[in-house]
C-alpha cells in the first residue's frame, strides 16, 4: 500500500571517487570531472559523465575525446571561450610621451 521513497523517481548517479594523484593527466581529467559534476543539474549530465571518466580510467577513450565529450556540460562563466589569454593594449613610447606632454600642457594652463 505504501511506496517507498524514491521508488518513483530514478536516483540521480553519485560522483564517481577514481582520482589518481599520481598521474597528472588523469588527476586534471578528474578535476574537471568533479567540478563539471557538481554543477550539473540533470541525471541524465552526471550519467554521461561517470560513463565517460570510467571508460577514460579504463583506456577506452582518449583524453581529447573525453573532454570532448564533456564539453557541452561545462559551464564556466564565459571563460572557456576565452582560453584564458588576457588582451594586451600596447602604446608606442612616442605616443605615450606626447600624451603625458599634452596633459602636463593643460595642467599648467588650467591654473
Amino acid at each position: 500500500m505504501t511506496q517507498e521513497p524514491g521508488s518513483s523517481e530514478p536516483a540521480s548517479p553519485e560522483k564517481l571517487l577514481i582520482d589518481n594523484p599520481s598521474d597528472f593527466q588523469f588527476h586534471a581529467a578528474y578535476l574537471t570531472y568533479s567540478s563539471t559534476f557538481d554543477k550539473a543539474t540533470s541525471p541524465e549530465a552526471r550519467k554521461l559523465l561517470n560513463e565517460n571518466i570510467t571508460a577514460l580510467q579504463e583506456n577506452k577513450i582518449d583524453y581529447q575525446t573525453f573532454y570532448r565529450n564533456i564539453s557541452p556540460y561545462r559551464t564556466e562563466e564565459g571563460s572557456q571561450r576565452s582560453y584564458g589569454r588576457a588582451i594586451v593594449r600596447t602604446q608606442r613610447k612616442r605616443d605615450w610621451r606626447r600624451k603625458t606632454q599634452r596633459h602636463e600642457r593643460i595642467e599648467r594652463h588650467k591654473k
